[in-house]
C-alpha cells in the first residue's frame, strides 16, 4: 500500500515521531505536554507533506493545474525562455496548507531545466516571480497533431526555501504526474499558448492534477 506523504518528508517525521514513541514509553506523567506538542508537530508534518492521489481527467488537450492553490495572476506575457512569442500566465498561490506536490499541466517531454538562485519574498507578490529563487521546466508537447511549449515555473517562497525537482531534460511525463514539490507551499507559475481557452478565473482555487484551467487549441 502507498503511503501518501511525499518521501522528501520523511527526514522531517522522523525526529517528532521518535521524539512521540520515546514520550509514550516514560511512565510518568510529568511529559505529558510535551508529548502531545510532538505529536500536534508530527502530525503537522505530516499534513504538510501529503501526497494523496488525484484522479487526472480525460481530454489529452485538457491542461490541468501543476499545484494546489489559488490562482493570483492571469496576464499575457513574453518570456525569454520561450522565445518571442506570447504566452498566457497563470500563478497559483500555495499556502503552507495546502498539498505541496506539483504535476505536469500537459503529457510531454522535458526540453530543459534552468535553476536561478534569487530571493526569497513573500510568493504572493508578483515580483517573486522574476526575483525570487526559482526551477523553470520548459515542456515539449503535441496536442492533436500540433506542438506545444508550456513553463512551469516553480518558486520559492519566504518560507518555502527549498525546491525538489523530479524533471530532467529528455524525461517524458504523463499528464497529472508527479514532477517536484516545493516544500512548505510557495508559487507555481504556468506558461501557456495565449490562444489557450481558459476555463478559470482569478482567485479561484485549484487542485494540482484535478482541476482543468484551460484547453489548448
Amino acid at each position: 500500500m502507498r503511503i501518501p506523504i511525499a518521501k522528501e518528508g520523511y527526514p522531517f517525521l522522523i525526529v517528532p515521531l521518535l521524539f512521540s514513541l520515546i514520550l509514550l514509553l516514560i511512565p510518568s506523567t510529568r511529559f505529558g505536554v510535551l508529548f502531545w506538542l510532538s505529536v500536534v508537530v508530527t502530525v503537522c508534518v505530516g499534513m504538510f507533506f501529503r501526497d494523496p492521489e488525484r484522479v487526472i481527467p480525460p481530454g489529452e488537450n485538457q491542461i490541468v493545474a501543476p499545484a494546489d492553490g489559488k490562482i493570483i495572476l492571469i496576464q499575457e506575457v513574453q518570456y525569454p525562455g520561450l522565445g518571442d512569442d506570447t504566452y498566457l500566465q497563470i500563478s497559483i498561490f500555495m499556502s503552507v496548507f495546502n498539498v505541496h506536490i506539483n504535476r505536469a499541466p500537459l503529457a510531454g517531454t522535458v526540453e530543459n531545466v534552468i535553476y536561478n538562485p534569487g530571493k526569497f519574498f513573500a510568493a504572493f507578490e508578483n515580483k517573486a516571480s522574476l526575483l525570487n529563487e526559482q526551477n523553470s521546466i520548459i515542456f515539449s508537447s503535441t496536442v492533436k497533431e500540433k506542438p506545444v511549449r508550456i513553463l512551469v515555473k516553480q518558486i520559492a517562497g519566504l518560507i518555502a526555501r527549498r525546491i525538489v525537482c523530479y524533471a530532467k531534460p529528455g524525461k517524458t511525463f504523463a499528464r497529472g504526474e508527479r514532477i517536484g514539490l516545493i516544500r512548505f507551499g510557495s508559487r507555481v507559475d504556468l506558461f501557456l499558448p495565449v490562444d489557450t481557452t481558459l476555463s478559470v478565473n482569478l482567485n479561484d482555487k485549484v487542485k494540482g492534477g484535478a482541476t482543468i484551467l484551460g484547453t489548448v487549441k
